[in-house]
């Protein structure tokens, strides 16, 4: 049986913990405007309790499919499928046991001015209920001295199956220890959303964000508005009006006002879900920082949510021998 290990990434500026247990970041350190360094993001000292649960996604890559799956259920080609119910009534993030909750194979890891690590996983038929099997990559690499790139595969083998992972890691870039991120500012490159039930289960429609207290079209304090919002932000933005560079979409510019650190997140991913860690709540993490509700943003680049069940959002079914490519930048910088 593989074992849960750590890896480190490290290129004399930017300083990366990852770990092949669930792809996950357990710590990232960039520095500030003084050349200080602070790890921003959420997480524990151990694997123990990424391992036991304790995490609510912290640092992961989760799928099979990212996001709420309505009622757990979907039809393809004819065929009903039924997948757990681990956030009822949905299914989220691929289940009990998700891509987040496995074991990777650690393909490479390379050392030097541009360290690398690439993990693998082979998911079977069936797995948390969805059909065939499908092998799938993801490689972590530090591209320059502030910046991560992450490119993430999947080739479904011998069935048609919806396919969506999502980078699940808490950004606090004061420093993950600091509090809440309610006076970070966000731009997010989205005139759109989806909309959500009661349930926070898509509708199907596509909301323009004027007027309207999501609309982050220019940058704004994220605490601004976020009280007329119900508990917080959980929404999927839809990425429709970023510049592009080296075929990725500007997703979103995430700035602490105090230390500077700016995070510039580019991707070509349709969708980002915008997470404020609602449920966070008492959570004692490294160093015996507890983290509480606001501590931290999530940006999930994604498929748009709900996707298998809502003809009228970009498809997320990949064919057999297809290749499924998602890739994300994060670009530091103290500004």
């Amino acid at each position: 049986m593989a074992e849960a290990k750590l890896f480190e990434l490290n290129n004399g500026t930017m300083q990366v913990k990852v770990s092949n247990f669930g792809c996950t970041i357990t710590s990232l350190s960039v520095p500030d405007k003084d050349g200080k360094l602070a790890d921003v993001v959420l997480g524990f000292d151990t694997l123990e309790p990424y391992q036991k649960g304790a995490a609510p996604y912290f640092g992961c890559i989760v799928g099979r499919v990212a996001n709420r799956i309505k009622e757990g259920k979907f039809t393809l080609n004819g065929v009903e499928y039924s997948l757990p119910i681990n956030k009822p009534p949905n299914s989220l993030h691929g289940g009990h046991k998700g891509f987040d909750k496995v074991i990777w194979e650690v393909a490479e890891y390379k050392q030097g001015d541009n360290p690398s690590i690439a993990f693998k996983y082979h998911s079977h038929d069936g797995e948390e209920g969805y059909p065939g099997n499908v092998a799938l990559t993801a490689t972590y690499t530090l591209t320059s001295k502030t910046t991560m790139r992450l490119d993430m595969e999947g080739v479904p083998e011998n069935k048609p199956t919806p396919l969506s992972l999502a980078q699940h890691t808490y950004w606090n870039l004061a420093g993950h220890d600091s509090g809440n991120i309610l006076d970070h500012t966000i731009q997010i490159w989205a005139n759109h959303i989806t909309p959500v039930d009661e349930n926070i289960v898509t509708t199907g429609e596509i909301m323009p964000v004027k007027n309207t207290p999501f609309d982050f079209t220019t940058e704004n304090k994220i605490g601004s508005r976020i009280h007329e919002v119900g508990i917080g932000y959980d929404h999927n933005y839809v990425l429709d009006c970023g510049d592009e560079k080296l075929g990725l979409k500007h997703a979103a510019k995430l700035k602490d006002r105090a230390s500077l650190r700016t995070l510039n997140l580019w991707t070509d991913a349709p969708g980002m879900q915008f997470y404020t860690a609602n449920y966070v709540n008492g959570i004692v993490g490294k160093g015996g920082a507890v983290y509480n509700k606001h501590a931290a943003v999530c940006l999930e680049t994604q498929g748009f949510p709900n996707a298998i069940n809502q003809p009228n959002f970009p498809s997320i079914v990949v064919q057999p021998g297809e290749k499924y490519k998602h890739s994300m930048l994060f670009e530091f910088s103290a500004e």
